[in-house]
């Protein structure tokens, strides 16, 4: 038979390609072992995934297959170490995809969401797998476990368990097909988002509609006219860095309106809609719950975090949702008095609520957030962090330019502890772009973890979406993304601390509602005037920020405070109650959430922080019946950081227990008993949070 030359060519590029493909290699030769950013091309991850899925399967046949009756070592320990190629690929795919995605890397995402959930149902579900697993499990008390290997042991268990293993087979045939639907929806979700986002902005042709906006948003904006051939005009769009500057100090009420009720409104209806998707996923979950024995999924998640239930979670909201109401209907009614003595004849609306705030705050404090923005240029600010973090635990950091990186602007630092063994590499995303999805976050390119004895460091990013710096000037950033910086460093910190054996137990994986304590106290250090008069810099004379700034700012820390817990409050109580939907369920989102709203009381004034159709966090990421945890672990920190206060914000004791008994410990015990740990045995109190917030 003669040989098809197409064939022979079509298999030589394929087997060129499988060559070239990084993570088809067993250990990457850049240093330190960080991505090849520059090598890994979109093309790359189909094969990467498939060769991933394969070879993980095998793994997990040699498991099944073993002779030796099961072990913590040849089951559990084997299941842990399982998948290596393929948590390698899907893991910077994942980070891609919120990073720097494009057209194809979605199409890549989408193909192969459905495919790794059923990849992972055939494991969790596979019942010659659990009764291996059940095995050790069973004879644990006799094991001689030291405490993380009995975690270890307890979340491997508890994940099968979960996963649908003690389901009979029926049951477990419409859970596999509930979560791959779910994972084609939840990605659908998030790429209509971004779309939505990217694809309005508003255009201005009429200088006197910039009156009220500061210098370099209008210079911003220009240049984003100008990137689209429009000369002499200015474009926003809706991203948030551009919206709520605009909202802010806009004069032009008709135009803060238009935009606002765009960004409001994305998703909602339209080329982008996403409200049938959102009611189908409340249904899928719902189902799901139903099936694993739970009310509604919220108990079902709820079940495994430090709340354990949804009344827990609806106990401490509503405990802070009358309070915080009231405040906001008197900081409604201060900007009322405003309009009124401005000569305005109308009622305070959304579009209206920063655009008077900002009065207000100026009337009360004579103090504007443009006084403070020329002190907390960006590079300062990190500055800040990174003395905040040395002060604390002694970490020394290193600019790298010799590390491969997947957009230009992306910085890279080697992080080194006191005694100089590295922490972790840590990259650092700074600016908005249409290839980003919006708000910030930390993920892993590499986890820690303890394999043949050899202690494998982290690789760390932490994400923003700043304004970028716009014709030599520098980024300059406002008080909540200052806040946002050293909060996305918390979570750094968690993942470039942890000292584990396990990748699964290391770092931030822990309970979502335990997740951002680390993340929520190294806010706190950002308003410390020690910590101030050390970054604050103003970016032209490099003046300390001074004095009666800081006392400004001192006096007007709880300023809004109403409005900013209530719309965070109502976003909460919303993913609560989509996620306690029983099932069967069948909603109009658009009624279902105005219904929520209106039995709350919330005022027209104030929208939740993430309508339905944008909510990414739980419709698209991690935070389902989770959105709850930030103020959840609020009072954690509060509560710890009132140690701090009382020892010294750099007490070295303080510093070390915190680090030693949360930080470094991972997931590898019980949440509340490394907080415990940390306090000398006392359970959190609220009132340090009630008296942070102002809502006495």
């Amino acid at each position: 038979m003669r040989s098809n030359p197409l064939v022979i060519a079509l298999l030589l590029m394929i087997s060129t390609a499988m060559a070239q493909n990084p993570f088809l290699e067993k250990q990457w030769s850049t240093p330190l072992g960080v991505p090849p950013f520059n090598k890994i091309k979109t093309e790359h991850f189909r094969p990467a995934i498939e060769e991933g899925i394969k070879l993980q399967a095998n793994e997990i046949t040699t498991i099944i297959s073993n002779k030796q009756p099961a072990s913590f070592a040849n089951t559990i320990e084997a299941i842990e170490n399982s998948g290596q190629m393929l948590s390698r690929a899907n893991t910077i795919m994942s980070a891609l995809t919120s990073s720097n995605t494009s057209p194809e890397l979605q199409e890549v995402d989408k193909w192969s969401s459905p495919l790794l959930s059923q990849h992972y149902d055939g494991i969790y579900m596979n019942d010659k797998l659990f009764q291996r697993v059940k095995t050790v499990y069973d004879k644990r008390t006799t094991l001689k476990l030291n405490q993380e290997q009995g975690k270890l042991l307890e979340e491997t268990y508890k994940r099968f368990v979960r996963n649908g293993a003690l389901l009979p087979e029926d049951k477990k045939a419409r859970i596999r097909d509930i979560n791959s639907r779910l994972s084609t929806l939840t990605v659908q979700f998030g790429e209509n988002v971004l779309k939505a986002t990217n694809g309005y902005y508003m255009t201005i042709d009429n200088a006197g509609d910039l009156i009220g906006l500061p210098e370099y948003f209008i210079r911003s904006a220009s240049d984003a006219a100008k990137a689209k051939g429009l000369d002499n005009k200015w474009i926003v769009g809706l991203s948030k860095t551009s919206v709520i500057p605009f909202i802010q100090y806009a004069d032009n009420r008709i135009l803060r309106r238009q935009l606002y009720e765009y960004y409001l409104n994305r998703c909602n209806g339209g080329k982008y809609d996403n409200n049938p998707i959102i009611s189908e996923i409340a249904s899928l979950r719902a189902e799901r719950a139903s099936i694993m024995g739970f009310p509604n999924y919220a108990a079902y998640v709820l079940d495994d975090n430090m709340a354990k239930t949804p009344e827990n979670v609806y106990k401490l909201l509503n405990q802070l949702w009358t309070p915080a109401l009231d405040m906001a209907k008197r900081e409604q009614a201060d900007m009322q008095s405003m309009i009124k003595k401005e000569g305005g004849n109308f009622k305070v609306q959304p579009w209206d609520w920063w655009y008077y705030s900002e009065k207000v705050r100026m009337a009360k404090y004579n103090l504007k957030e443009e006084d403070m923005k020329p002190y907390f240029q960006v590079d300062s600010v990190r500055k800040g962090v990174f003395y905040t973090a040395n002060r604390l635990f002694g970490l020394k950091f290193n600019k790298r330019t010799d590390l491969p990186v997947y957009k230009q602007d992306v910085e890279t630092w080697e992080v080194l502890e006191a005694d100089g063994n590295l922490a972790c590499i840590l990259y650092i995303d700074y600016y908005a772009g249409p290839s980003k999805r919006a708000g910030a976050w930390m993920n892993n390119y590499r986890d820690q973890k303890k394999l043949n004895g050899i202690d494998i460091r982290p690789v760390i990013s932490i994400n923003f979406n700043f304004p970028a710096p716009s014709l030599g000037q520098p980024t300059l950033l406002n008080w909540d993304e200052v806040t946002t910086f050293f909060h996305e460093f918390g979570h750094a910190l968690h993942g470039m601390l942890t000292k584990c054996t396990y990748a699964s137990l290391s770092g931030t994986s822990v309970s979502r509602d335990f997740v951002e304590l680390p993340s929520q106290i190294c806010e706190n250090w950002a308003g410390e005037p020690e910590v101030l008069k050390v970054y604050a810099k103003h970016y032209k004379t490099g003046q300390v920020i001074p004095d009666v700034l800081l006392n400004k700012m001192k006096s007007a820390e709880k300023f809004n405070q109403g409005f900013a817990t209530t719309e965070y409050l109502a976003a909460a109580l919303l993913d609560m109650d989509f996620h306690t939907l029983p099932f069967p369920n069948s909603i109009n989102t658009q009624e279902f959430e105005k219904a929520e709203m209106d039995k709350l009381g919330l005022i027209n004034a104030i929208p939740p922080r993430y309508r339905s159709t944008f909510f990414q966090h739980i419709f698209a990421g991690g935070y389902s019946a989770g959105y709850y945890a930030y103020i959840w672990a609020e009072v954690l920190d509060a509560d710890a950081f009132s140690y701090f206060k009382k020892n010294g914000i750099f007490d070295k004791a303080t510093a070390d227990s915190f680090r030693i008994n949360i930080l470094e410990r991972g997931g590898t015990d019980d949440a509340m008993k490394l907080y415990r740990q940390f306090t000398g045995g006392k359970e959190p109190d609220v009132q340090p949070l009630i008296e942070r917030r102002g809502l006495k």
